[in-house]
């Protein structure tokens, strides 16, 4: 249920882009909570391990590239920039 509303909130809620982050942190969140409960009953958890370490990335690559996008047009908007200038 909370995985559902979290990818419709993330359809409409498109044009702030820490709204999307926190949004999809939200996701890897109900996913991993998924996962551990998928994988602790067949004994794989250290694939648990792997999908925490990427979405770790995921949220520092996510988080470093709005701090750019912020410095360089001063706006986290997605309408306020242009994407040729990248």
């Amino acid at each position: 249920m909370i995985f559902l509303v979290s990818l419709m909130l993330l359809i409409f809620l498109y044009k702030y882009m820490l709204i999307m982050l926190l949004l999809l942190e939200l996701l890897v969140l109900m996913l991993s909570l998924i996962m551990f409960l998928v994988l602790g009953m067949s004994m794989l958890d250290f694939y648990m391990i792997y999908y925490l370490v990427f979405s770790v990335c995921e949220s520092v690559l996510g988080l470093s590239l709005m701090v750019m996008i912020v410095r360089y047009y001063g706006s986290e908007m997605y309408y306020m920039f242009n994407i040729s200038k990248f």
